[in-house]
């Protein structure tokens, strides 16, 4: 499993993204990039955390900073889940699991004493020169998306 941490380079990947195109992390450089991992869409707290980015997504631009949720489902899921809450940033498919596992987020977790793999909700600030700036390795969704803004803002400051 991979353990990545501050100062690390961030993995390379590619990814299919919701507009149809794939991406890959090379397409960021010069950019502040948010990655972050959830376990599927239409998900009441994947929901309260894709509208917290999405709600402060024009202070995230105005930051240079881009915005990428990734999960196990399909673009068709992705683009529905968009659709329904007006979502206007990426979310990119990850159907293997092979950038999951890149990042470390593909974990065995435990439910009512079984056990089975899933995404652990995380998410990765990748600074301009692709070097992860900051890791939250365990995500409560409730004002995260205020805690990731004000990270930049505070790295942008020094």
């Amino acid at each position: 499993m991979t353990k990545l941490a501050v100062g690390d380079l961030a993995p390379e990947f590619n990814i299919e993204i919701t507009n149809g195109k794939t991406v890959g992390l090379s397409d960021f450089k010069g950019k502040y990039l948010v990655v972050y991992f959830y376990t599927k869409d239409n998900t009441p707290g994947c929901t309260i955390e894709a509208k917290g980015f999405n709600s402060l997504k024009n202070e995230f631009d105005d930051l240079g900073a881009e915005i990428l949720g990734i999960s196990k489902d399909s673009i068709s899921s992705h683009d529905k889940f968009c659709d329904k809450y007006g979502l206007n940033f990426h979310l990119g498919s990850d159907v293997d699991g092979e950038i999951c596992q890149k990042f470390g987020t593909w974990v065995q977790k435990s439910m009512f004493g079984k056990k089975y793999m899933g995404i652990q909700r995380a998410t990765f600030l990748i600074n301009p020169e692709g070097k992860i700036e900051h890791i939250w390795p365990s995500v409560s969704v409730s004002g995260h998306a205020e805690e990731v803004l004000d990270k930049i803002k505070a790295v942008k400051l020094t």
